[in-house]
C-alpha cells in the first residue's frame, strides 16, 4: 500500500475542506493504484484527471465515469465546474444554505431598532419579539451570531 494511504493529515485536511472522497475503494483507474502520486481520496485530482480522461484521451464518460467512481451526472457537474471556474470549480464547496434564511435584513433591522430603544434585551427576548411580530421562530443564538457577524462587517 502506498505512503498517501497512511497519511493522515493529509486525509484531514481534505475533510476540513470536504475535497475528501467518501469512497476511494471505488476508484478503479489505474493512475489511482498504488501510486505516490495520485490519491483517491483526493476529489479534486480525481476529478480533474477524470475530466482529463475524457478530453484528451477520447475517452467515452459512461465508462470513465465508472472507473473513477463517479457517475455521469458527476461527471457533467464537474465538467461545468471546471469550465467555468478551472481547477477552482473542482474544489468542493461548502454545503447547505449560504445564508441566515430566516434573519432577512428587515428582521435585523427590527432587531437592532429594539436594541437601540432597550440595550438590555437579551436574545431569548428579541427572539419572542421576532416570532410575535413577523411569525418567524428564531433562536437567540441565530440572533447573537448575525448581530456579531454585521458588527464585524461595520454595519
Amino acid at each position: 500500500m502506498s505512503t498517501h494511504r497512511r497519511n493522515d493529515q493529509k486525509s484531514q485536511v481534505l475533510r476540513r475542506h470536504g475535497a475528501l472522497n467518501p469512497h476511494p475503494e471505488s476508484v478503479e483507474d489505474v493512475l489511482f493504484r498504488d501510486s505516490e502520486f495520485f490519491d483517491p481520496r483526493d476529489l479534486v485530482q480525481l476529478r480533474y484527471e477524470m475530466l482529463r480522461t475524457v478530453r484528451q484521451d477520447r475517452r467515452p464518460v459512461a465508462e470513465t465515469a465508472a472507473k473513477f467512481g463517479c457517475s455521469r451526472p458527476t461527471y457533467y457537474k464537474a465538467l461545468g465546474d471546471f469550465d467555468t471556474g478551472g481547477l477552482l470549480g473542482l474544489v468542493p464547496r461548502k454545503r447547505g444554505p449560504r445564508g441566515g434564511h430566516k434573519l432577512t435584513d428587515e428582521i435585523l433591522t427590527f432587531i437592532e431598532q429594539r436594541l437601540q430603544e432597550d440595550g438590555s434585551l437579551a436574545a431569548a427576548e428579541l427572539a419572542e419579539q421576532v416570532r410575535k411580530r413577523h411569525g418567524v421562530a428564531v433562536h437567540a443564538s441565530s440572533i447573537r451570531r448575525a448581530l456579531s457577524r454585521r458588527e464585524k462587517r461595520g454595519e
